[in-house]
């Protein structure tokens, strides 16, 4: 079965198969139609999608997004604290199943996203996220600057990237990546 990633080989087919037929479209006309077919508006958009996807990590165009991690939390307060003022994320939605249910919300920035949970059974405390970015020292900056008084966070150069982890109330870790150039062995 073809994915998206055969999309120019299945433009390719449609315009010989329209020629054997007495129909002549142009290559560029056969991509933007292969482009519809996946949903999308635009030729440009269908390959935009399919620059995205490094080499070897084709998912049989299943469409398999960023996992979100869920993180346990105790005190809704401190979670806001933490996950909005110190890290400036933001909240996208958050639900209780009546008022003195536990919290469960979701929160992002960027393109990083997190599920924060009251609930128990939802996850551990003392968890340990990587999230992958592209100017750590800016962070570190801007996080240094708010002068959080329960976390400095520090930067160290890894063998993988530059490397800065933050800890929050409740014990769970992210470790903000800056991968490094070179293509690892």
């Amino acid at each position: 079965m073809r994915t998206y990633l055969d999309a120019k080989a299945m433009a390719v087919a449609m315009r010989e198969r329209l020629t054997d037929s007495g129909v002549s479209i142009s290559h560029s006309q056969a991509l933007e139609i292969v482009a519809r077919q996946f949903g999308l508006d635009t030729w440009n958009i269908l390959a935009a999608k399919i620059a995205q996807i490094p080499a070897g990590r084709d998912d049989g165009g299943i469409g398999l997004e960023a996992a979100a991690p869920i993180i346990r939390i105790f005190d809704e307060a401190k979670a806001r604290e933490f996950y909005l003022e110190f890290l400036g994320c933001s909240v996208d939605w958050q639900h209780r199943f009546d008022p003195d249910a536990p919290l469960y919300m979701q929160v992002s920035r960027g393109a990083m996203v997190l599920h924060l949970s009251e609930h128990s059974g939802d996850a551990t405390p003392g968890a340990n996220a990587v999230v992958f970015a592209r100017d750590i020292e800016k962070l570190h900056g801007e996080l240094s600057e708010k002068n959080y008084r329960y976390n400095r966070p520090g930067l160290q150069k890894q063998d993988w990237g530059l490397e800065m982890q933050v800890i929050d109330p409740f014990g769970n870790r992210l470790r903000f990546i800056e991968r490094n150039d070179t293509p690892e062995s």
